[in-house]
């Protein structure tokens, strides 16, 4: 089953999907929160078999994101063999382990204001892992796919300048902007695909920029699940990123972008996308605001 949030931010409608069909959830569950996530999923299927959903007419309407603001975003850097490779850095033998804050959250086509100044705001298109039921302490990694509630795109943006230049080592300076964390529009539960082979897209400007596979996780979702639960308990609700495999705007020769231009509004840089993720792909967005 796959899920999304409709609507202007705040007010946003609820809607589960089934064979290309919108069923509203209003009245249902108050939001797609951490608590929908322990057993909302089994409930509305059950309901959605018992036919007693509303279709939903989801035209024109504004796609949130299909989780509402997480307790915690929780990445992994240089997840990807090859993103370590293209980087200069030796594939690590331990997870490398950062946070974005909950308000870096924000919809897939919501305009992204980047910090005066900023010159080095790059795309990075991943699979986002949502949580699903309480986490800490696993045994083992098999322990760990009943704790996922599902998988949906997400775009992390970084600012690099914060990120290398001023950070003083942590990486998290780079990552925590407001709205620097694009996610959705549909989350797809766990039974919807295979995350150990899940094709991720990017494009910036109309021009195609990451073509992987997750795949090429050095450290798969599991062992990442099982790895953060030995560290933090992890909560229904939260999010984990782990990361881009390469051809991300750090290690791509580009045109410095003006913070001017629009009042350094932009649109969202890369439209993330799969093939398998999304119920369908989604169209090319241009970016707004660069030079």
């Amino acid at each position: 089953m796959k899920f999304m949030r409709v609507g202007p931010a705040g007010t946003e409608r609820l809607s589960a999907i089934h064979d290309g069909h919108h069923y509203s959830l209003q009245g249902l569950t108050e939001d797609l929160d951490g608590l929908f996530w322990v057993d909302g999923p089994s409930r509305k299927a059950a309901t959605l078999t018992a036919g007693t959903l509303p279709e939903a007419d989801i035209r024109g309407q504004r796609e949130s994101s299909p989780t509402p603001r997480p307790g915690a975003v929780i990445c992994a850097g240089q997840k990807y063999a090859a993103h370590a490779a293209e980087s200069g850095a030796q594939a690590p033998d331990q997870q490398i382990i950062f946070l974005k804050t909950p308000n870096a959250v924000t919809g897939p086509n919501d305009a992204v204001h980047t910090p005066t100044g900023s010159a080095k705001t790059d795309w990075e298109a991943e699979l986002g892992i949502l949580i699903g039921q309480a986490t800490a302490f696993l045994h083992s990694p098999e322990d760990e796919p009943g704790r996922i509630a599902g998988f949906v795109a997400v775009n992390g943006l970084s600012e690099r300048t914060y990120q290398i230049e001023d950070s003083g080592g942590p990486w998290s300076g780079g990552k925590c902007v407001k709205e620097y964390c694009p996610v959705g529009p549909t989350l797809a539960t766990t039974d919807e695909l295979d995350a150990s082979n899940l094709p991720l897209r990017s494009w910036v400007t109309g021009e195609p920029r990451q073509d992987s596979n997750t795949s090429d996780m050095i450290f798969d979702v599991n062992r990442m699940g099982h790895h953060l639960s030995q560290y933090m308990e992890l909560e229904p609700g939260e999010l984990i990123l782990p990361g881009w495999r390469s051809q991300v705007g750090f290690h791509i020769t580009r045109k410095a972008m003006s913070s001017k231009s629009r009042s350094a509004a932009w649109a969202v840089i890369a439209r993330t996308t799969s093939s398998r993720l999304l119920q369908e792909a989604a169209p090319d967005r241009d970016l707004e605001g660069s030079n």
